[in-house]
């Protein structure tokens, strides 16, 4: 069973906001594999359906981001999901707008949805799909990573999110290097 979660945060208010690229992620997700993202469990939105004969889980948390790891906790422990088998797709500062990178492990990077996943998972040994948001050094941290994408800005995150399903069903079928090879 794989567990693919998207970061950010609940409510409509944070909708087109940069921390919310994991949301509109699993959405275009779930629109690909023609499912819905709205049982609830956990404090999360998911869905479950079967790929290649595989269980797959879409999730949302429905925590704010830094708290998010006690959701996926909750998903692995009840699922019996092995930590090999968790992708986290979310948003990084430190990549260029409307780029990506693919990675087995790392740092959180100072991401606090992610600090918050290896601190309840006790790992930084998961895979993840990290999507560019740029970083403006001339705005608190905070505010930008809460603030709205302008027109420009979500014109190039679209080109990503359009790409993420095919990435996804390449994930499912591929071993993980090939796939960091392929898309990195």
């Amino acid at each position: 069973m794989k567990l693919i979660v998207g970061l950010g945060n609940p409510g409509k208010e944070y909708n087109n906001t940069r921390h919310n690229v994991g949301f509109m992620c699993i959405n275009k997700i779930a629109d690909y594999f023609k499912v819905k993202v709205e049982s609830n469990k956990f404090n999360g939105l998911y869905t479950k359906f079967k790929y290649n004969g595989e269980k797959i889980i879409l999730l949302k948390p429905q925590k704010y981001m830094n708290l998010s790891g006690e959701v996926i906790r909750d998903y692995v422990k009840f699922f019996k999901i092995d930590i090999n088998d968790i992708l986290i797709i979310c948003d990084d500062l430190d990549t260029k707008l409307g780029k990506y990178k693919l990675k087995y492990k790392g740092s959180s990077g100072g991401h606090n949805g992610l600090k918050n996943i290896e601190l309840n998972l006790s790992t930084n040994e998961y895979k993840r799909i990290k999507v560019g948001i740029s970083n403006d050094k001339n705005k608190d941290t905070k505010d930008y990573v809460l603030g709205n994408f302008n027109s420009d800005e979500l014109f190039f995150i679209n080109q990503v999110v359009e790409k993420i399903p095919n990435i996804i069903e390449d994930y499912l079928t591929l071993p993980f290097d090939n796939l960091m090879n392929k898309y990195n």
